[in-house]
Order: structure tokens, then sequence, then C-alpha cells
């Protein structure tokens, strides 16, 4: 190697394109790293600058084979070197064999390498690369697709740098050039597949830079239709992922529906679903089935998707055996049932069946938690309107949610908890004997102290509060009203501790469910049944530190609705004189002064 570079240095001099040339191409041939020691900069500068296209060409590939290395990258990461090769850069046809040599120079000397990017961005180089996207290559030109990847190759390089990097790409129209390839690669997709599988990536490489990046309509339309008509997993994989990006807009999800593109992927994954046995495809269909579920969460789109055959397709997929096609259509009925007339459907048309069928097999600590998340959720919503709740729960909603309190996943756990509370609402039968299960009490109870998850705990509080409210009988004559499962409640140890500690709750909603709850229990027992010793579980519950605790820190925010059920609650605590006495220990009626609306309501 000493005596190539010397011949080469001597070359250099003579400026002897006949003696460069065979030199050039033995270094370039030669393992990278064996240049390393040398700086050949200066020389290939030099020949860079001899008007010979043949030398031009080979100091280019030479550049580009030495600067595999970062050793070499560095020294050429100076603005004489880019700037001297960016002006090689041309758009014309006939100079494709230096451009290919050119970007891959460039290419490899940018590679991790922000100080060249700055180089290329300061002395505005990036606008003859983004100009090679205006080149239109002869498809039966020998070095078409070399020139292909190279090209974008250098782009994506390129992007790879700053956010400022991308967004004066965008800028610079990069988005607008990268959209008219993809319209004219659209009438032939496997023809121009290398082209697509090629200049995609710099559009990903721009959605990861810029979060805020709007894509115009004819881009997201042009991606879909590439998407419908692609064979090669990588090429979808690739659309698939830029319109999740694009599809996290609500006006796109619209677009995308009525482009037909859920339609489009429910035909893709069953025509290709057989042939999903590998890691590789099961990340492609997991990316499209998402897709699917992503564009059901706007409003717009789940509207319009109700009136087109995909809502039948998904119910198709509730009989799949294919657990990412199941979770799939569930949870995309669960975007439908989003409406009260959505969920009626649903229930009546015996929808709702087949999703407690799937769950009764799927209700195990065993199963997959993803299904289990899904169905929960969907059963949630359908439970909402009041017209299904009796009929939810004659179906058996409840015995086969039960077994999963053995279920300890967050996640599932806080569905688990949110469906009940749903479906409790109104169905005071229900409330009565679930308050009577010890053991789902005992085990809200548990959670409403230990989770750590905040979801799990305030649904916890708050199916409690909920079940002693619907399980109440609002009879005028309390001594006829059946309060079995309320001392059944009150009997589980620590579940009225709980009920007190809600007070504190950071949700004024959950403060003002637990006030209500109290409110009830204390109507039901105070002073009423010797058996029951409210007064000592509240006091005991440190009620009044709570109650301070919760006027002190939200007195200034509280709702009328909330001031009156305070006054209600302290009203009925001190029917009970050790309650009362407890009460003024903790200051409770001058604290409740220094309430504003109660201050407003009195000097009226």
């Amino acid at each position: 190697m000493d005596e190539i570079i010397a011949g080469l240095k001597n070359a250099t001099l003579e400026k002897s394109p006949e003696r460069a040339l065979p030199l050039l191409k033995q270094i370039s041939d030669a393992e990278n790293n064996l240049c390393d020691k040398y700086d050949i900069k200066g020389d290939l500068l030099e020949l860079l600058g001899l008007d010979d296209r043949a030398v031009q060409v080979q100091v280019a590939r030479c550049i580009a084979e030495v600067a595999k290395t970062e050793a070499q990258r560095d020294k050429f990461t100076k603005e004489d070197v880019i700037g001297k090769l960016v002006s090689l850069l041309s758009v014309d046809a006939g100079s494709l064999e230096l451009t290919i040599q050119v970007c891959r120079a460039l290419g490899n000397i940018c590679y991790a390498n922000d100080d060249a990017r700055s180089i290329i961005k300061t002395t505005k180089g990036d606008e003859r690369i983004f100009a090679l996207l205006d080149l239109d290559v002869d498809t039966d030109e020998d070095d078409r697709d070399q020139f292909v990847r190279v090209r974008c190759g250098l782009v994506s390089n390129y992007l790879l740098g700053s956010d400022d990097i991308a967004e004066r790409a965008v800028e610079l129209k990069i988005v607008g050039k990268i959209e008219k390839i993809l319209a004219r690669c659209v009438s032939d997709v496997d023809k121009y597949e290398d082209l697509l599988l090629n200049i995609l990536p710099p559009l990903s490489i721009l959605t990861e830079q810029i979060s805020e990046l709007y894509f115009e309509p004819s881009l997201n339309k042009l991606i879909a239709q590439i998407l419908a008509k692609c064979t090669n997993p990588d090429l979808a994989e690739s659309c698939l992922a830029l319109l999740h990006f694009s599809a996290q807009n609500d006006d796109v999800k619209l677009l995308l529906a009525e482009e037909g593109l859920c339609e489009t992927i429910y035909k893709l994954l069953e025509k290709y679903k057989t042939f999903a046995n590998t890691d590789e495809a099961r990340v492609l269909m997991k990316l499209a089935c998402d897709l699917i579920v992503l564009i059901l969460t706007g409003d717009k789109s789940m509207h319009y998707l109700y009136t087109t055959p995909l809502l039948k397709y998904m119910e198709d997929w509730l009989d799949s055996s294919d657990v990412e096609l199941l979770t799939t259509g569930v949870l995309a009925l669960g975007n439908f049932a989003r409406t009260d007339r959505h969920c009626i459907y649903m229930v009546e048309n015996r929808i709702m069946h087949k999703l407690l069928s799937i769950l009764a097999k799927n209700n195990g600590v065993d199963h997959q938690m993803t299904l289990q998340h899904a169905l929960l959720s969907t059963l949630k919503n359908l439970v909402i309107p009041k017209p299904n709740k009796a009929a939810v729960v004659e179906a058996g909603l409840v015995d086969i949610i039960l077994p999963m309190l053995e279920i300890h996943q967050p996640p599932v756990v806080f569905k688990l908890l949110g469906t009940l509370r749903m479906t409790v609402d109104g169905q005071e039968k229900l409330a009565q004997q679930l308050l009577q299960n010890e053991k789902l009490i005992k085990q809200l109870v548990h959670w409403s102290k230990t989770s750590e998850f905040t979801g799990v705990l305030g649904e916890s509080l708050r199916l409690m509060a909920w079940l002693i409210k619907h399980a109440y009988h609002a009879s005028k004559d309390l001594a006829a009203a059946d309060d079995t499962g309320l001392r059944k409640f009150v009997a589980v140890e620590g579940s009225v501790e709980s009920m007190v500690g809600m007070l504190t709750s950071t949700h004024l909603v959950m403060q003002n469910e637990a006030l209500i709850a109290l409110s009830i229990l204390s109507t039901t027992f105070q002073n009423k049944n010797a058996d029951v010793k409210l007064d000592e579980l509240v006091i005991k519950a440190e009620i009044g530190a709570k109650l301070a605790e919760q006027i002190t820190l939200n007195g200034e925010t509280m709702t009328k609705e909330i001031v009156d059920n305070l006054q209600t609650f302290i009203k009925l605590l001190k029917t009970s004189e050790a309650c009362e006495e407890h009460l003024k220990k903790h200051n409770i009626d001058e604290l409740l002064k220094s309430i504003p609306s109660l201050v407003e309501y009195c000097t009226l």
C-alpha cells in the first residue's frame, strides 16, 4: 500500500489521468482500513478537479470506499471536499455513473457524521442532493437500480441528522418530490418495487424527526393505493408505518376510511393469513390490524365505516382461530360501540353473546391479556346504554367475569372493574348480590389500599361506592329496606375505611361518590342497628381528619352538589354522640365556614 500511495502522489503531481486511474482502482479494491494511516484527502481532491470524467468517477469511488471507516470519514469531512463532490452531482442522466459514485462518497461521509451534514446544510448542498429526486432515470438504463439505491441512501444518511435538517428538507419540498415518484410508481407497483423500497425510507425518517409533519391527502391516498397493490412484505410494512403516522390525525382517519383502506386490509389479511407463520409475518399482520383499529378511533371515520361492510367483517373475525384477527375484531367492535344506537344494535343482534362466549373461554390467569383487555373494553361500552344492562346481565356477564378476580394484571383489572361498575348502574338486585360477595369486596378493599396502578385503585373505590348507591333501596320506610348487602359490605374488614379514604381523592367526582356512599351507610346504620357499630368504624378510619383534609384542599373548588352532600353527611354523623365529639376535635364546623360557596349562600 505504501507503494500505491506513493505512486498516486506522483500521478497527482504530474496531473496524469493515465497513471492515476489504475492506482485509484487498486485503492478502491483494497480493504478499507489499509488506508487509515494515510492522508490522501489532498491528492484525491486535486484529481477530482481534473477535467476528466473517468478520473472523477474513480476518485469518487475511491472516496466512497475509504470513507467506510471512521478515521477516513473524519479526514474527508472538510468543506473543500464536500463542496467539490456536491458540485459534481447532476440531474443529467448522461452523467449517471459519476452521480452514482458521488452519491456513494457523500452518503458514506455523512454516515453518523453530524459535522459533514452541517457542512452540507450550511453550504446549501442539500438543494443539489434533493434535486436528484427530480431525475427520472429510464427504466432500461443499466445503472438505474444502483442509482435508485445510492440516491436514496445519501438522502437517508443526510436526513438522519438534526431536526433542523429534516425541517429544511421539508422547506425544500422533498415530500412533494417523493410524492411525484410515488405517483409514477402506483400504476405498476411490482415493476417499480425497488424504487419504492428505496424512496419510502426518507419519508419515514422525516416522520421520526418531525412529530408535527403533515402529509397532503393526495400523498396519503398514494401510500394507501400502493399498500393495496404491493406483494412485497417490506414494502407493505413501510406503507403501514407511514399510514400509522398519518392516521394520528382524525381527518386522515376519515380520508383513509373513505378510501376503503380498512376493507382492503381485511381482504389482504384474509388472503394471506395462512402464510403468517413467521415472526416477520406476524409483525406485519399486527401492524395492519392495529391500523384498522386506529382508523376506527376517529368519530367521523367510525360513523362512516359503520355504513360499510367493515362491521360485518369484524364480526366475522370473532370466529377466527387467529388470536390477532380475533383481538382486532373485538377492538374494532369496541370502537363501533361508542354510541348507544350501535351498542343496542350489537346486543339485539347477539354480537354481545359472541363476545361473552369468547370471554368465557379466555377468563383465566393463563389466557392472553391483550384479548382479555379488548373483550372487557368492548363489553364495558356495550353495557353503558340503559336498555342493554338487563340483557347483558341476563346473558351471564357477571358470572363470566367474576372468576377474573384471580387475574392481577393492572390493565385487565382496570377494565374488569370498569365493566362491573357500568353494569351495576341502576341494577339494584345485582348490586345487592355483589355486595354480598365477600371475595369480591375483600379484593376491592385490597386493591384500593395496595395497588400501585392509580386506575385500579380508583376503580376499586368507585365500584364499591356504586355498589352501595345502587343497592340502597330508596324507600320511605327504611325499616322495610333490604340492607343485607350493605351489612355484608360493612362486615368486611377495611371496607368502611376505604370509603372514608376516598374522601381525599384528587378527583371531585370521586369525593362526591364517597360522600353519597357514606351518607347511605350512615342513614342505614347510624344509631339504628346495635350490631353494626358504624360510628366506631368511621372514627377508627379517622373520618374527622379526612373531612378536614378534604375541606382544606378542595373547599374552594367544591361544587354546590358536593357541598350539599358534605353537609348532609356531617349532619348524619352528628346523630352519634361519639362522632360529634370526634368532629369537634377536628374543628369541622369551623372548617365548613371556610368554604367560599357556603359563605355565598349565607350572605345572599
